[in-house]
């Protein structure tokens, strides 16, 4: 499949404007077509998308060709990574095919911006799966749609050891951790969540209630038995 493959609705613009001496004024149809399709990008919505439109009308040609090109060239080449769902213009991505990684870990994410964030702070050195999504409901979304029966699979071959679930902090974020949790378990790895609490250089009386059970919850010890840190 495609990356980016989907939803198709649409939006429909309303184009007219009308004044107080009667008078009807209209966009012409290929803004209006283009304001609609920009309207269509997560987090822009009509006026955004209007704003947008003028703009690139406002570019040189040569401007606009590149944009068109690159958007071209990124839909045509850029796919998903057959082992672990990462966004690729190969058969493997950078990661996967990196000799120096530690392959027995795995890190599970929902997504390849997510990959990218932990990659650049430089702290996990294994290799990664990208669920491609999240269980959402609401959304019609299950497990069926997402990429844990390939995951499953990675895990049964024997390589991998240990599972490192990094799905985001919230409830459709957890019932996707607890739903990969359950489908490895037979794989018998050993599947960790990351950690959850107080976010370093923060006063806890600008806490949240939940940010603070979750602290208490997952306590560590500080000292080991006979007082060595």
């Amino acid at each position: 499949m495609p990356y980016g493959a989907g939803d198709t609705r649409s939006r429909h613009f309303d184009v007219t404007c009308y004044f107080s001496g009667g008078y009807v004024a209209e966009y012409p149809k290929p803004l209006v077509r283009l304001i609609e399709a920009l309207s269509e990008l997560p987090g822009v919505g009509e006026r955004t998308a209007e704003r947008l439109a003028f703009h690139i009308l406002k570019q040189p040609a040569a401007a606009s060709s590149e944009l068109l090109d690159s958007i071209r060239e990124a839909k045509t080449t850029v796919r998903h990574c057959k082992q672990c769902f990462n966004l690729t213009q190969q058969e493997l991505c950078s990661i996967c095919s990196d000799s120096r990684r530690q392959r027995d870990v795995l890190c599970v994410v929902e997504a390849p911006r997510d990959l990218i964030a932990i990659e650049k702070t430089g702290a996990f050195h294994g290799l990664y799966h990208c669920l491609l999504g999240r269980i959402a409901p609401l959304d019609g979304v299950d497990e069926s749609g997402l990429t844990v029966d390939a995951l499953v699979k990675r895990c049964s071959s024997g390589e991998v050891k240990e599972v490192v679930l990094a799905t985001n902090p919230n409830i459709e974020g957890d019932a996707t951790a607890l739903a990969v949790a359950r489908a490895l378990t037979p794989c018998g790895v050993k599947i960790t969540r990351l950690a959850r609490g107080l976010p370093a250089g923060h006063e806890l009386e600008y806490l949240s209630g939940t940010v603070m059970e979750e602290a208490f919850s997952g306590r560590l010890p500080l000292l080991a038995k006979g007082g060595a840190p």
